[in-house]
């Protein structure tokens, strides 16, 4: 039985790592992860533009793009990106109240022209809140 549930979840892996690198033909993007490095909580919001490029031979519409938390709000190319051209996600992370490390994943659904199935890319960000300094009192 162990030997059956090891085979299946390999299988599962392999299958999905097929569907990921199909994705990442798709669309390239020119980075992949986004480190802000250290960044204070005082500081406010901070922001990275993820940019790629439609690598297909059809048009390319990103349909829907979540983040991970609430902490963490995109903005990306609403219309229709043609083949050869480039298209961006902005991702903007939010600081205030989250002092210490993060990671964050933001999931990109997309559509091919003339397929309705939805491929996924996934982007991350990371980093450190150095929390705002306590009140003196």
């Amino acid at each position: 039985m162990k030997t059956k549930l090891l085979f299946i979840s390999l299988l599962l892996a392999a299958t999905s790592s097929l569907f990921a690198q199909d994705a990442t033909e798709t669309l390239k993007f020119k980075e992949k992860v986004h480190d802000f490095g250290q960044i204070k909580e005082e500081g406010g919001k901070v922001t990275t533009t993820f940019e790629f490029t439609n690598t297909s031979k059809k048009p390319i519409t990103l349909t829907n793009v979540t983040a991970s938390c609430g902490c963490t709000t995109p903005e990306w190319t609403k219309e229709p990106v043609a083949p050869k051209k480039k298209g961006f996600l902005n991702v903007t992370y939010n600081p205030a109240g989250r002092p210490g490390n993060f990671t964050k994943s933001i999931t990109v659904k997309f559509t091919e022209a003339g397929n309705e199935t939805a491929q996924v890319a996934i982007l991350n960000i990371k980093g450190e809140v150095i929390p705002k300094p306590k009140a003196e009192q």
